[in-house]
């Protein structure tokens, strides 16, 4: 360590030190954190525990530079600093690069250029008038569903019909809650956390703290064991290449969460009775979690799934993640996650601008030689089921041949 103040900081350091990479690479435990932003040495050992994104999203970048992944998820870094001053304790030394592990210099700079133009060009600013659309198409779809069954009654074809109204207005506004839990829509972070926690809670009975807490984990490292949530099925399920051959919600939203099941069945038992309302909103479900999955799964599932392999932010995300073609259903139909690469990049970029960054990132990909995959919604859907039956021979040879 280099020369500095010899004032010790709670947790190890001394402020205003002066680090390696070596160094900081140490301090990566549950109970010992640090980080480097912008060649800032950062111990977040006990702030993690604070953390709004939650302690593990924070946590995985323990012992790395955190650069990007903070700029991608802070629409507000000027805010976030009077909380990042006080973890302050010290610097990395004039010798060291400013990327850890041997990253791409240039590529990182260049990405930095691309995000820093389409801030720029207003590409991070929403259109109020389109989020207000969604929402109310999806207000339009609940209405029309009870009142079907209000005026035809609750015959078989009237109430098949009404569970697609009702699921196609549930998977609507699961992409909804997605755009204000990424703080992608108002400027104040505290407008798209309410609303977030409308949507989410009023509207889909499900918690926003629980989405945060797990989601966040996702785009922070995307198809890495450990750390991804969406792949950490090592008790249940293998997934990927690698994988197979290796041997609550939250009391805070408890009221938005009663609030939906008690408008749900509010509405529905004087027309159902309570055990049709609860077999209608099972199916409602049942149809639900299939397109749910179906959609996120084509983006990701195909893709590499692998240990950390320390790779810079482009990289990383496009190693994970991969688009389907843009078509007015496509978009709709997804939530605009078809253009899943723009979006893993820059989660806080409002969905109705990714196609407009999208043709500057896949020249930033060809320029540095990163695989840019474009599929058809039809081919991302059948990878799904390719990729799971792969997954499942690696496994059933890793067995039969332990």
């Amino acid at each position: 360590m280099g020369a500095g103040s010899q004032l010790t900081v709670p947790g190890g350091g001394k402020a205003g030190g002066v680090y390696t990479w070596e160094e900081v690479q140490q301090h990566s435990s549950r109970t010992d954190q640090w980080l480097v932003i912008d060649r800032k040495v950062y111990n977040i050992t006990q702030w993690a525990k604070r953390h709004p994104g939650g302690l593990r999203v924070i946590g995985h970048y323990a012992g790395e530079d955190a650069t990007e992944a903070f700029a991608a998820f802070h629409p507000d870094p000027t805010f976030v600093q009077k909380f990042l001053k006080p973890l302050l304790i010290g610097e990395l030394e004039a010798s060291e690069p400013s990327q850890d592990r041997n990253k791409n210099a240039a590529l990182i700079q260049d990405f930095h250029a691309l995000r820093a133009q389409a801030k720029s060009d207003g590409l991070f600013q929403a259109r109020p008038l389109f989020f207000c659309l969604h929402l109310g198409h999806i207000v339009l779809l609940e209405a029309l569903a009870w009142l079907m069954i209000w005026y035809w009654g609750t015959n078989w074809i009237v109430t098949l019909l009404c569970g697609v109204i009702l699921a196609t207005a549930q998977s609507q506004a699961g992409w909804l809650q997605h755009d204000f839990g990424h703080l992608s829509v108002f400027k104040e972070s505290r407008w798209n956390h309410l609303v977030h926690k409308f949507i989410i809670g009023h509207l889909k009975g499900a918690s926003a703290n629980w989405w945060n807490h797990r989601h966040f984990q996702h785009h922070a490292k995307p198809n890495i064991f450990r750390k991804d949530p969406d792949v950490n099925m090592l008790s249940i399920f293998v997934l990927g290449a690698t994988q197979p051959v290796e041997p609550a919600f939250l009391l805070k939203d408890l009221a938005w969460c009663v609030s939906y099941y008690f408008r749900y069945f509010f509405l529905y038992i004087p027309l159902y009775g309570l055990f049709g309302s609860i077999a209608l909103l099972s199916f409602v479900r049942f149809l639900e979690s299939h397109w749910f999955v179906w959609v996120t799964q084509m983006n990701h599932l195909p893709m590499d799934i692998d240990h950390e392999k320390h790779r810079d932010w482009l990289t990383m995300q496009l190693q994970a993640t991969c688009n389907i073609e843009q078509s007015f259903f496509n978009d709709w139909f997804s939530g605009h996650l078809n253009f899943q690469i723009e979006h893993h990049l820059f989660p806080t970029m409002p969905r109705h601008n990714y196609h407009l960054v999208a043709p500057r990132v896949r020249a930033l990909c060809e320029t540095y030689g990163v695989p840019y995959q474009m599929k058809t919604m039809w081919q991302g859907f059948t990878d799904i089921v390719w990729s799971l039956k792969n997954s499942g021979d690696l496994w059933l040879d890793a067995y039969l041949h332990k």
